[in-house]
């Protein structure tokens, strides 16, 4: 039987230069940039046709645990589910993932993914897999290299020992350079782009790192070790995971090891890391945009305008960028676009809540908006899924009033449990204890409208949550 192939799907990114798309809670892997799917999605639906695969084993942050699970319910897959407690790096991530493979289906050729890539050419992506499988197998460390189409210095390079498209001995790694220097690169022909695709056997991984990392693959084997089931999620042990050196995988092993080798690749390959980036992935119209959502643009050329809020309108200029969301607005010229992750960090330090949430917030049984708020009050759109509930909980600084403008939904309010029917509404006292949830297959959707001197998401005490939120 035919060694099967398992998807290793890496889904920590933050993606800050995508600031005001991308967000601390949302970060760019779990947006719709491209198509109706996610990246995420993407990453997980561009393997379908492929042959002898396992079920994938995708490694992300707990606080993105749900988002990963409802994304992953809406394209019909059931992962294995890993939970960083804190983000490590790629090769704490890729190495745990290695030893979970190892315990659920033995030897395995591991594919890396990155879930924040676009690739165009499937066809072509799918043969490159083959054909770095039967590496793989030969017990190299396999790496996918993508032919550079100009000199760029967002992206880390691989010097590779020779030009024809076969497996090729890697001669060296090399960090994102500057634009001189990516030139040089670029010019020589003797580089590659480092796509951050791998591909390897579990054993042979496992194997290299214990004689050149034997920390991190210690301190890996106790956090599987001693990992917990939550839910549908593997929780890994939090000491044992935390105390792994925060390294790359080029840096904590290929870059040590005598034995990685290089496949070159033509697939449309793109991170879309900045917004030149997801520009450039589109198409553009006569003048040079790329337009998108509710924008009238003229004597507009060469500008990247992506609205998801009011009309935008613009008139006279050129080579800018303008991402409108429905609580923030970025506007740069193109060439400083790529430092949207600057103001990322004015707002982290500011304590601005923007550069974590976006007005819509996903939660485990649906989602809110915050359609309007001011100095005592916030009025939220809750739109909550079937058969969902939310958490047994209370609020010290604030009072809540609901109204049921569509579904069904049963309010538990102290010790009463009331039904509630569209039109109806119920007000629930600062300090009384209070649930929501929706026992029917249709959506339910409520206006919650809070009146306090504190309306901080932090003012919750769960007592009881099916989602495994209830504090201790």
């Amino acid at each position: 039987m035919s060694i099967k192939i398992t998807p290793v799907i890496l889904s920590g990114g933050s993606g800050t230069r995508l600031w005001p798309l991308s967000r601390k809670d949302r970060p760019k892997q779990f947006l719709q940039l491209s198509s109706k799917y996610s990246m995420f999605q993407e990453t997980i639906l561009r393997l379908s046709g492929l042959e002898n695969l396992n079920k994938p084993i995708i490694v992300c942050n707990e606080n993105h645990r749900f988002l990963v699970a409802h994304q992953c319910h809406d394209i019909g897959i059931e992962p294995t589910i890993i939970l960083e407690p804190e983000g490590r790096n790629t090769a704490p991530a890729i190495t745990v993932a290695a030893i979970q493979s190892h315990r659920e289906s033995g030897n395995s050729v591991l594919l890396i993914l990155s879930a924040d890539h676009k690739i165009d050419d499937i066809e072509n992506f799918h043969s490159a897999i083959s054909i770095a499988k039967t590496g793989a197998l030969e017990k190299k460390l396999m790496t996918f290299g993508v032919e550079p189409t100009e000199p760029n210095s967002g992206y880390g390079y691989i010097k590779y020992s020779g030009n024809e498209k076969k497996i090729t001995k890697v001669e060296k790694f090399v960090e994102k350079p500057n634009l001189e220097r990516a030139n040089e690169y670029f010019t020589s022909k003797e580089y590659l782009w480092n796509s951050g695709i791998f591909m390897f056997t579990s054993e042979c991984l496992l194997d290299e790192l214990k004689k050149l990392n034997p920390e991190m693959y210690k301190k890996s084997s106790e956090a599987i070790e001693k990992s917990s089931s939550d839910l549908d999620f593997l929780r890994l042990d939090k000491e044992s995971f935390i105390s792994c050196q925060s390294d790359s995988i080029d840096y904590a092993l290929m870059e040590r090891s005598a034995n990685v080798f290089v496949f070159r690749v033509d697939i449309g390959w793109s991170d879309l890391g900045t917004f030149q980036s997801l520009r450039d992935s589109k198409t553009k119209d006569a003048n040079g945009n790329t337009i998108e959502g509710d924008v009238i643009s003229l004597e507009t050329n060469n500008s990247f305008i992506r609205n998801s809020d009011k009309l935008v309108a613009t008139f006279g200029i050129s080579n800018m960028t303008i991402i409108n969301t429905k609580d923030a607005l970025f506007i740069s010229n193109n060439s400083d676009s790529e430092n949207a992750g600057k103001i990322v960090e004015v707002l982290r330090k500011s304590k601005r809540n923007e550069y974590i949430h976006h007005r819509k917030v996903f939660r485990p049984w649906g989602w809110y908006d915050s359609i309007e708020q001011g100095k005592y009050f916030q009025v939220k759109r809750l739109h909550i899924d079937p058969k969902a509930k939310l958490s047994i909980q209370r609020h010290k600084k604030r009072s809540e009033h609901w109204v049921l403008i569509s579904g069904k939904v049963i309010a538990k309010k102290g010790e009463s449990e009331i039904e509630m029917k569209e039109g109806d509404s119920i007000f629930i006292p600062q300090g009384e204890i209070h649930s929501l949830s929706n026992p029917s297959d249709e959506y339910a959707e409520i206006i919650e409208v809070q009146s306090g001197l504190y309306l901080g998401e932090d003012d919750i005490e769960r007592f009881e949550d099916i989602y495994g939120r209830a504090d201790s």
